[in-house]
């Protein structure tokens, strides 16, 4: 089966929530797009972590999807790991509105994100440019405030 659309609904252990959709694109590109309240103001990180495995909260996600074994960047850099979407950035009252294609996300094939997790994190992640091991591993984008599994969307829009 050749998966097109997919869909990722965020939880939180607190107030955080949202919806993604994700769309394959022509080519080898993929639209991210939806909402996300309950955020404090300002950047976060936004993830696709290595396994849909939610039973310890983030905790159980795995690091960020590296099938590639790249270091850890921004969207637009050369050499990065597949899941590392960069930020998003919630206005004064909390809510990012999500809108980026990326390049190397893959809804189908050998690479597939499905069945993996989306992540939103506490705070900025750094895209490796921070001078140290952990910036180059995930940022020191702090801890995960929501999380959820991607599936296949049977949304026909």
């Amino acid at each position: 089966m050749e998966v097109t659309k997919a869909i990722c609904v965020l939880k939180g252990p607190g107030s955080v929530t949202g919806t993604i959709r994700l769309k394959a694109e022509g080519g080898h590109s993929t639209s991210v797009a939806g909402e996300i309240s309950g955020l404090t103001p300002g950047k976060h990180g936004f993830h696709v972590h290595t396994f849909g495995d939610i039973s310890k909260g983030c905790g159980s996600t795995g690091s960020h999807y590296n099938p590639c074994n790249e270091t850890h960047g921004a969207p637009q850099d050369k050499k990065r790991h597949v899941g590392d979407l960069g930020n998003i950035e919630a206005d004064e009252n909390g809510t990012a509105r999500v809108e980026m294609v990326d390049r190397l996300l893959r809804l189908a094939g050998k690479y597939s994100i499905i069945g993996r997790t989306m992540v939103v994190n506490e705070k900025e992640d750094d895209l490796g440019k921070g001078g140290n091991k952990e910036s180059l591993e995930s940022g020191n984008h702090g801890a995960g405030v929501a999380w959820g599994i991607i599936g296949i969307d049977e949304d026909p829009q």
